[in-house]
């Protein structure tokens, strides 16, 4: 063999293990492309994840929906008894119509008795117009010779001011009803003809805030009391900047507050001193963790929806056998009495074992987001049915994603908060507004308290 040939050879041999070590790379980049084909295949919305509806790029068939089908048709129910306007008894003005002459003959019957044969009510609203009260102080000279003085009254502090009644009205037309300042300030010059800056605006709900701040103190102890206490949490931007809103609620009370961090500083500024024996429902936020309580309930639905991505993505048993489990548990929540909850229970246990079946049971390694769910179920094992073991935990997080999502309403309606003082001021007065609304009692006549109280 020539000597050329050889280097030929050698030439060859470099070039082919190159080759093979350039495929071998490329082949493992097409292993991970293929893995993210297949994640971009399979898409999470708020069907299948933790994202809320507006992140849903489109809009999932309702047949993929979690609810199942309740069997009844659409519509009022037998037995369901319909409402229709009524008339009032006593109505604030009575008009009388009466004929004047007869449509036979022609004569005069004005003279004639009458009686009621008929009767329609029009409902309306009059005209609305501000109503200005003056107030006039007074001196005179004592024969002792004192000048004596009298005093305004302790609200009437500057020449002129907006009343209590418009104040509490614009907290109710801002936190309760959304209203961006732009329509607000219209709303008000169009219907009430009351004219007010947006500067004005600020002013008045900072007042009615700082009112309220004392029932804002009593719903957070109120809170932190109680034997089952929801948390959440949702980002908003304030100034352009990302913040978080955080909100600790129970049945009869939603203490929510504004914050820079989604971390544990926040738990521990507002949640300091919460009760040792409480159950923390949350949707398995790591943050959540670090809170004091005695125990914690993870969101089952935020799992149900969690393991539909899984299905879809994976076309697995694995995930539709864990949500089955869930429901089932969901159904025997709803059969417990009070007095079955700590008493030894054979479904209960049931469900335990498969619980512990399936954690254990090995998976499809090419599964690798159904592995992390199960690991992350293993690692907070413990908090999954709680539920299951007193009879005032729920096993989703819904309260809480409700008193949330009235800081994502007015987001969308309003825009940012632009100065944190606002998004305070809104944090405060929506906290006093969910939980006037859980006791059954008025919004606007809470915030007509709230503007009329006088702090000592």
């Amino acid at each position: 063999m020539e000597p050329s040939d050889k280097i030929i050879i050698e030439d060859l041999r470099r070039i082919i293990s190159m080759l093979a070590q350039e495929n071998a790379l490329l082949k493992a980049r097409i292993e991970v492309l293929e893995r993210e084909m297949e994640r971009y295949k399979t898409r999470k919305d708020s069907n299948n994840s933790s994202l809320p509806p507006s992140k849903d790029e489109n809009k999932t068939p309702r047949t993929t929906s979690l609810r199942e089908k309740g069997g009844r048709k659409a519509g009022g129910q037998p037995g369901h008894e319909g409402n229709t306007l009524k008339m009032k008894e006593t109505p604030d003005e009575i008009i009388d119509h009466r004929a004047c002459f007869c449509p036979e003959c022609g004569k005069d019957v004005s003279n004639h008795p009458f009686e009621v044969y008929g009767k329609r009510q029009v409902i309306d609203i009059p005209v609305i117009k501000p109503i200005v009260t003056e107030h006039r102080v007074y001196r005179c000279v004592c024969t002792c010779g004192k000048v004596v003085e009298s005093d305004y009254p302790v609200n009437v502090d500057r020449p002129v001011k907006y009343g209590q009644g418009i104040e509490s009205f614009i907290g109710y037309l801002s936190v309760r009803q959304y209203l961006p300042f732009k329509r607000l300030q219209e709303m008000l010059n169009d219907i009430f003809s009351v004219e007010i800056s947006e500067g004005g605006l600020h002013c008045l709900l900072n007042r009615l805030a700082s009112k309220g701040t004392d029932a804002y103190e009593l719903i957070r102890q109120n809170v932190m009391r109680s034997r089952v206490i929801g948390t959440d949490e949702t980002g908003v931007k304030i100034g352009g900047k990302k913040h978080w809103f955080w909100t600790w609620q129970n049945d009869r009370a939603t203490y929510i507050v504004p914050s820079d961090n989604r971390g544990t500083n926040t738990i521990n500024r507002n949640m300091n001193g919460i009760s040792r024996e409480a159950v923390l429902v949350h949707d398995c936020w790591k943050a959540h963790f670090q809170t004091p309580t005695g125990s914690h309930q993870i969101c089952t639905v935020h799992l149900e929806r969690e393991t539909k991505y899984l299905e879809e993505r994976y076309k697995a048993d694995w995930p539709v056998r864990f949500r089955d489990m869930l429901k089932r548990a969901h159904k025997l929540k709803k059969q417990l009495t009070p007095n079955l909850y700590y008493q030894p229970n054979q479904l209960r246990s049931d469900l335990e074992k498969e619980l512990d079946h399936l954690l254990q049971e090995p998976l499809d390694p090419k599964h690798k987001e159904t592995i992390s769910f199960q690991k992350r179920i293993v690692k907070y094992r413990d908090h999954l049915f709680t539920f299951l073991y007193h009879p005032d935990v729920p096993p989703d997080n819904n309260g809480s994603e409700r008193a949330i999502r009235n800081v994502k309403v007015k987001q969308k309606i309003s825009g940012q908060f632009k100065i944190p003082g606002a998004a305070e001021n809104f944090a405060i007065l929506r906290s006093i507004i969910d939980t006037t609304i859980k006791n059954n009692q008025s919004v606007v006549g809470a915030l007509s308290a709230i503007a009329g109280y006088k702090r000592d």
